[in-house]
């Protein structure tokens, strides 16, 4: 998956759905990321937080905002272009650039 980043407060984070994340997100909703309902915007807010402390932490980058602050600094639109961030990753890595293998007979 290619690298994704949010910026908030003017400054750009990394963000990756690590180990990290997920289990950041069941200590934070009691939900397994398996559970989030697609439509929420609380759960994809905290799965996004959770995304990003774990990718600032495995990349040595500061981020000590709380999930409120964090919240408080990002809108609709922001988590809608991180949805589509992450989409367009995993539809290049199913893809292969774009390139389909043919069947061989």
């Amino acid at each position: 998956m290619k690298r994704i980043e949010i910026t908030v407060n003017g400054t750009a984070y990394p963000c990756s759905p690590t180990m990290g994340a997920m289990l950041r997100f069941k200590q934070e909703t009691g939900k397994e990321i398996t559970e989030i309902d697609p439509g929420s915007f609380s759960d994809l807010c905290a799965y996004l937080w959770c995304c990003v402390v774990s990718a600032a932490k495995r990349e040595g980058r500061p981020f000590d905002m709380s999930l409120m602050d964090f919240a408080d600094s990002i809108n609709p639109e922001d988590m809608v272009e991180w949805g589509q961030a992450v989409s367009q990753g995993k539809a290049d890595a199913e893809g292969g650039g774009g390139e389909k293998k043919r069947e061989r007979r």
